[in-house]
């Protein structure tokens, strides 16, 4: 039991340094804005009338009973890229495995946009994504300005967890 304690702790630690510093990542983050336009084309609209939106082509996440994800992505605001961003993450509970998945954020107006490019956002455990699937039907909203889509790229993670997202920017 403890070697498993021990292995868990190291690959967390080890999870934690590769995604520490903050990486460009544009290249992969049009294609991850092509794949989750190609995966469900209800998407588009929110990239052509969002404020601005920040895109992680791949979040790794894993964790037994402790749980992190970390991932680089690239902030957009009309279209155009004019920043970095990371995200990290720590969540406590019943939780097993592993996975990866891209995730996009929309800003709904300025005042979302600079309160996430203030490096002053976090994302705290009620705030829900919408998984993007092929066909799925998008009646959705922003909430305090803020809209989060995700789309799974493999893995299994089985979770019953507390936590957050934290981000840091890197404007260009």
């Amino acid at each position: 039991m403890k070697s498993k304690l021990s292995m868990i702790v190291l690959f967390l630690i080890a999870f934690s340094f590769n995604g520490f510093a903050q990486k460009d990542v544009s290249a992969k983050s049009a294609e991850a804005i092509k794949e989750f336009k190609h995966t469900n084309d209800k998407i588009s609209k929110y990239f052509s009338s969002a404020y601005g939106y920040a895109v992680f082509p791949s979040i790794g996440k894993g964790g037994l009973g402790v749980g992190g994800a970390a991932g680089n992505g690239t902030i957009y605001k009309g279209g155009s890229i004019v920043g970095d961003c990371k995200m990290s993450q720590v969540t406590i509970g019943f939780q097993a495995g592993g996975q990866a998945y891209s995730e996009v954020i929309f800003f709904k107006n300025a005042e979302a946009f600079n309160r996430f490019t203030g490096d002053k956002f976090e994302f705290a455990a009620q705030t829900s994504a919408v998984a993007v699937t092929a066909g799925a039907s998008f009646d959705v909203d922003y909430r305090d300005g803020i809209l989060v889509f995700t789309h799974a790229k493999g893995g299994l993670m089985y979770e019953a967890s507390v936590g957050g997202q934290k981000f840091k920017t890197e404007m260009r």
